[in-house]
């Protein structure tokens, strides 16, 4: 793999497959802990190191384990108790020694178990067919644009929640409503991202 291949890929995750905005996982910490701009970077940054933590170990599990003992029909259940511990890890990180950041995270910091990006993350790594490496540079790229997506949505609904709206669109419509053009705008960069690397 070349180093544009690499970039293609970390871009690719970040912009073009955004896994929030094209493939829609992960979306309760999307709209549960986008209120706050300090509250949705700590969610994409512990997103971010969970992805990271959990490929660097599902993967050899997945090559020199599972395919070896042709168990490979146990893969889910296996990268799920792999990421259950991770996050209880990282729980216990936060809770040590940014209690803060814990506290704010409140019950979405556990819901990063089942966060269906970080499974999909690990899962997508494998039947890509990427090696080592690549499935590195692609989590870090999907969980970078997690936390792209966070940040950027908390910005929007910092604004929402300063600007008068109709009284049938505040609270939840409006917060889908400007979740789909936030998405909308994610559809632009496939182009961008493909003339870049020519």
């Amino acid at each position: 793999m070349t180093f544009k291949g690499l970039v293609l890929i970390l871009m690719s995750g970040v912009l073009v497959n955004n896994y929030v905005l094209q493939k829609f996982l992960g979306i309760c910490p999307f709209l549960g802990v986008s209120k706050k701009i300090n509250q949705a970077a700590g969610m994409g940054f512990s997103v971010i190191f969970v992805m990271l933590c959990a490929t660097a170990a599902t993967w050899p599990i997945q090559k020199f384990l599972l395919e070896k003992l042709g168990l490979e029909y146990l893969q889910t259940i296996v990268f799920i108790l792999v990421i259950a511990a991770l996050v209880q890890f990282v729980e216990i990180v936060l809770k040590k020694y940014l209690p803060s950041l814990h506290k704010s995270l409140g019950v979405y910091l556990p819901l990063i178990t089942t966060n269906c990006a970080v499974l999909g993350v690990t899962i997508n790594n494998i039947t890509d067919g990427y090696n080592f490496l690549e499935s590195m540079i692609s989590s870090l790229g999907v969980g970078l644009g997690f936390l792209l997506a966070m940040v950027l949505f908390a910005g929007v609904r910092s604004r929402i929640e300063n600007c008068p709206s109709p009284k049938a669109f505040r609270g939840v419509p409006i917060t889908l409503i400007a979740a789909s053009i936030v998405s909308l705008a994610f559809f632009g960069f496939a182009r961008v991202v493909e003339n870049l690397l020519k």
